[in-house]
């Protein structure tokens, strides 16, 4: 075989099995993305449909099965989702603001960043969902389930939490203050560094929770069960104490827990 030749030969194997790989890479691309449905603002309601950045302003999607679904920066401002199925979903960095999602369901949802400002989600079912950084300020949350959420660096200004259950979830340097937290079950909760701050815990469970560094300027614990919970480091000036059980099972004094 002449020198020419066999480079010749050689440089068409080459090619072929190039073309084999692109082929096949191709494929891997074909398949990967019939996973993930393109962005269809108009799309109906639907499990797993993507309305990534879509404007859903004022939509009606009460009762809509939208397990799954992608909506990353949608905008839901005012929109109807009472009763709405979100289990998994993606709502990263979406706007809720004044939307209404009383008793829809958001199991292990995430919800980074997202906008919940005066939404209503009564009832809502929040367990295990991925909250962090999320803005709930004026949110009505009475009666939500919120067991074992990540509700890190989030803002609860002025939210109501009256009996919402955040057992073991983590509220770590979170922004409570002013919040209606009262008969709310914080049992084994992580609360520290957050700022409770004239915020309203009467009655409120926190059994076992963790306290530490946390700000209670003010707060109210009137009948607060307060049993085995920590406090170390945190800021107590004001609050008041009427009827709270201490950490260590005693009765607060006036002056407080010792």
């Amino acid at each position: 075989m002449t020198g020419r030749h066999f480079w010749s030969q050689w440089t068409r194997i080459a090619v072929g099995f190039g073309a084999m790989l692109v082929g096949a890479a191709s494929v891997t691309l074909m398949s990967s993305g019939a996973a993930f449905a393109a962005v269809d603002c108009h799309a109906a309601p639907a499990p797993n449909v993507n309305l990534r950045g879509c404007s859903l302003v004022d939509a009606n999607l009460a009762g809509a099965n939208l397990t799954g679904a992608r909506l990353l920066h949608a905008d839901l401002t005012g929109a109807n989702l009472t009763g709405a199925d979100l289990t998994g979903a993606n709502l990263t960095g979406a706007t809720f603001s004044a939307a209404n999602l009383t008793n829809a369901k958001l199991p292990n949802a995430r919800l980074i960043h997202a906008d919940f400002f005066d939404a209503n989600l009564n009832g809502a079912n929040l367990v295990k969902a991925h909250l962090t950084g999320s803005n709930f300020s004026g949110a009505n949350l009475t009666d939500a389930n919120v067991l074992r959420a990540n509700l890190n660096e989030t803002k609860l200004v002025g939210a109501k939490l009256v009996g919402a259950k955040l057992v073991d979830a983590s509220v770590i340097a979170s922004d409570l203050t002013g919040a209606n937290l009262s008969g709310a079950h914080f049992e084994g909760a992580h609360l520290v560094r957050s700022d409770l701050i004239d915020a309203n815990l009467t009655g409120a469970t926190l059994y076992k929770a963790n306290l530490s560094d946390a700000n209670l300027t003010d707060a109210n614990l009137t009948d607060a069960t307060l049993v085995h919970a920590h406090l170390s480091d945190a800021a107590l000036s004001g609050v008041i104490w009427t009827g709270a059980a201490c950490p260590n099972g005693s009765l607060a004094g006036p002056s407080g827990c010792r």
